[in-house]
């Protein structure tokens, strides 16, 4: 049996556009042992996967040095025969070189290349492509060396059973007093602090331009609790009931609620990757900057489940990031037809 080793130690959102990767790789060789390295923050999502047999908990960089050497020690012990680091940086790289596995795979970018001793050109800073499918790249060539047939990986990435989600269902719906026989559309406003959102007065604009009769559901992570009660008032100003959601048992229930969803709205943050796992329907907000584009973090639905705006292309880069040029009122009408699409079907 091949014991795998694959990295992916950043954000939640990084870490979901990973659920291709591990799908393909179990899928092509079910008889590998796959452990995955994740931050603390992330172990409950890496628990959901089914494409996961191990999880290893990264204390990352900022750990003391006694704490790297054991995870080193830890990952030597382990006898890994691969490892592919879908996130490259020289800490990644270090680790697998000190812990000597004998196969390591790794983008071919910056100083940290010349610990790998198998890379291969990606050039992700062109942003040419989605971020997961540079993912599935590194797999595919690993799979390519290792002479197996590539099974290429279908939507949904995650889900949960049927009695479970009805379950949560009801929960929601007697925790705020939900209609059930309306589409539930879930609003996460917050940023994570990763890509710029829309302001509370575009979330604004944009519910009070749907069309559909909805229960709106505002989400919200920590230290974002106050931003979707803003949100509230503000929809309240515009007759728009809404019901925030800014407390649960973790990360796997919140998962769980998410998939309740008839859609999910968001700017690029780990919650809208998440929905996307799940294929709930989503409709995201991103930069026009290069290393940010609607492009390089398109989430992982299946082929006409998402939805995705940004600024106008623009020379001025400082532009790029202002998500106040995205015009609200220029976009409903799409954005209606497709919700009308979605929810129909």
């Amino acid at each position: 049996m091949k014991k795998l080793l694959v990295i992916r130690n950043d954000k939640i959102g990084d870490f979901m556009l990973a659920w291709p990767s591990f799908a393909m790789l179990k899928s092509s060789m079910p008889y590998c042992h796959i452990t995955a390295l994740v931050p603390s923050y992330t172990v409950a999502l890496a628990n959901l996967c089914p494409w996961i047999d191990e999880v290893r908990v990264d204390p990352t960089e900022k750990a003391s040095k006694s704490e790297q050497q054991q995870l080193i020690a830890d990952i030597k012990a382990q006898q890994f025969d691969a490892s592919i680091s879908l996130f490259s940086t020289t800490y990644n790289a270090l680790l697998v070189w000190k812990a000597r596995i004998p196969y390591r795979l790794a983008p071919a970018t910056k100083l940290a290349q010349i610990f790998y001793n198998h890379k291969i050109k990606q050039k992700r800073s062109q942003s040419a492509k989605p971020e997961f499918e540079y993912n599935l790249d590194l797999v595919r060539a690993f799979l390519n060396d290792a002479g197996e047939n590539i099974i290429e990986p279908e939507a949904p990435f995650l889900s949960f059973d049927y009695e479970e989600l009805e379950l949560q269902k009801r929960k929601l719906a007697k925790q705020f007093e939900l209609n059930q026989s309306k589409p539930w559309v879930f609003i996460h406003a917050g940023s994570g602090g990763s890509a710029n959102n829309l302001s509370l007065q575009q979330y604004t604009e944009l519910s009070a331009g749907l069309e559909r009769d909805v229960e709106f559901v505002l989400t919200a992570g920590p230290g974002e609790q106050e931003k979707a009660r803003e949100l509230q008032a503000l929809m309240i100003q515009h007759s728009i009931r809404s019901v925030v959601y800014d407390k649960n048992d973790g990360l796997v229930d919140f998962s769980r609620s998410i998939a309740c969803a008839d859609l999910f709205i968001a700017g690029s943050t780990g919650p809208l990757h998440i929905a996307a796992a799940i294929d709930v329907p989503t409709v995201g907000f991103f930069p026009s900057k290069r290393s940010a584009t609607p492009l390089r973090w398109k989430p992982i639905n299946s082929e006409g489940r998402h939805l995705a705006f940004c600024p106008p292309q623009s020379g001025d880069k400082a532009s790029q990031d202002d998500m106040s040029r995205i015009e609200i009122a220029t976009l409903v009408d799409g954005f209606n037809q497709w919700v009308e699409k979605i929810l129909v079907n």
